[in-house]
């Protein structure tokens, strides 16, 4: 019989009157890795703030180990155990790896910092997770995967007994997913209760023995993933079916919108070609470190190239990969964000009326069907879908000819990723161009016209709809 070592009951939070969580249960098993599975605003982020002590309930009961507890502050979650890795890794770079480990705990002797117990048990836990970097070495210097591993190395430092993983794939390459999987598992083995948040099914189904699914709040299912289907999933998720993930619409290409010759730019790419016409969504495709990005910022404008030419016919307009640093101001309002990129026609003669503002920004709230309480309301406490909305939205409204994505649907979840499909699809045939840049399969293969392929700034291979295959990409993509 499986050893519950956490469990929580009808949990319930609210944020000024806004329901987060209402009825949310969840049990985590000792040697068992449970999926956490929601939209964006289901409650998963409010949970993890409660469990790690930076939320406080407002009812319901929270077990450890079989006795009532209270996580009071972030310190109460470290002693009793519980270990977050975030998505966004968390280090101070000018220190190293073993005095990262113990930040605000370190082995003292005499009042003063130990520091040769500190370096030797920080090299003892990084023995037993097989990583490839030293204690002494800088964290500066680390990749992001070996910044994650940092961060579970300074839970099990903590002596954690449970580890919530959030969204900890999604700036990392398949490769380092891999390793990041083999920890986990060893982690499970070992007899560590692990929570695992993600929108990918793919990993939930490699990686998970249980799952529990939240809807607004709530906890709607629980139980073990080998009994359900992503299909099923996706229903419980949305309490509905999501029939068409990728809800393309054919179109016939229109006239050239975009044309790039021969364009480089030292360390990042070169001798870049290829034409964009109206109606036609173009993929690009590409492992960790091909280049798409750094394209990207030429064609905007935000880096010059070196070489070559840009031939533009139409506005272009570009979503970024970050929309939290790049895409959007997180303490502005939806309304500010939105307008900002136009204000020459909010504002012609200088002066943006608040009213014009809201009555825009809640145009594009209805159209796109973001999740808020209106057009006021920061960015901040929208959930990672509905910001990437709004980045989305303050771009369309300027009516660009051109449209670039970057990684548009990164961590966000089915629902989200459906919503963005179909306002991109919609933008294709009322005559719009688009470039997708996407290292997610299945949403290049299911929205693109035509795909590039690129590997270390070069293309590869392009292959039209039809032609294009999982294997046909990633052979192009990879140095197989």
């Amino acid at each position: 019989m499986e050893h519950l070592l956490l469990t929580l009951t009808d949990i319930r939070k609210s944020f000024g009157g806004v329901r987060a969580l209402e009825r949310a249960s969840l049990d985590l098993a000792r040697g068992a890795v449970t999926a956490l599975i929601g939209e964006n605003g289901a409650g998963k982020s409010t949970l993890v703030k409660i469990l790690s002590g930076i939320y406080q309930p407002d009812g319901g009961e929270i077990r450890f180990d079989g006795a009532a507890v209270r996580i009071a502050d972030p310190q109460a979650a470290r002693a009793l155990g519980i270990g977050v890795v975030h998505q966004e890794c968390l280090a101070f770079d000018n220190l190293s790896v073993a005095e990262n480990l113990f930040v605000n705990c370190q082995p003292a002797r005499r009042g003063l910092v130990n520091w040769g117990a500190m370096r030797a048990q920080a090299t003892a836990v990084l023995r037993d997770l097989d990583a490839d970097f030293d204690a002494d070495l800088p964290a500066g210097r680390l990749s992001i995967a070996q910044k994650h591993v940092m961060q579970i190395a300074r839970a099990l430092a903590h002596e954690s007994r449970v580890l919530i993983f959030d969204e900890p794939t999604a700036s990392l390459s398949q490769r380092e997913c891999v390793e990041l999987f083999r920890i986990v598992r060893k982690l499970r083995d070992a007899g560590c209760a692990l929570l695992f948040i993600s929108h990918k099914f793919e990993e939930i189904f490699a990686l998970a023995d249980r799952y529990a699914v939240f809807r607004d709040g709530v906890s709607v299912s629980a139980g073990n993933v080998s009994d359900v289907t992503g299909d099923a999933l996706i229903r419980l998720m949305v309490g509905r079916p999501v029939d068409q993930l990728f809800p393309k619409i054919e179109t016939t290409a229109g006239a050239e919108l975009l044309r790039v010759e021969r364009l480089s730019r030292a360390g990042e790419f070169e001798d870049i070609s290829f034409a964009l016409r109206g109606g036609e969504i173009l993929g690009i495709y590409g492992l960790v470190g091909a280049g798409r990005t750094e394209l990207a910022q030429v064609l905007f404008g935000i880096n010059a190239a070196d070489s070559g030419n840009i031939t533009s016919k139409a506005d272009i307009a570009l979503v970024p990969e970050d929309r939290q640093t790049q895409g959007s101001i997180l303490p502005f309002s939806i309304a500010a964000n939105i307008a900002l990129p136009n204000l020459a026609t909010l504002a012609p003669r200088g002066w943006c009326r608040s009213h014009d503002e809201a009555k825009l920004a809640r145009h594009w709230i209805e159209r796109l069907a973001i999740k808020a309480q209106g057009p006021a309301q920061p960015v901040h406490n929208l959930s990672g879908g509905n910001q990437q909305k709004v980045v989305i939205a303050k771009w369309l409204a300027r009516r660009p000819g051109v449209l670039i994505l970057d990684e548009p649907t990164k961590g966000i979840d089915v629902a989200a990723k459906a919503a963005v499909h179909a306002v991109t699809s919609e933008f294709a045939r009322d005559g719009g161009g688009v470039l997708m840049i996407s290292s997610d399969l299945p949403e290049i293969l299911g929205m693109s016209d035509r795909v590039l392929v690129m590997r270390r700034g070069c293309l590869r291979g392009e292959f039209i709809r039809g032609q294009a295959t999982s294997e046909n990409l990633l052979r192009a993509a990879s140095d197989a």
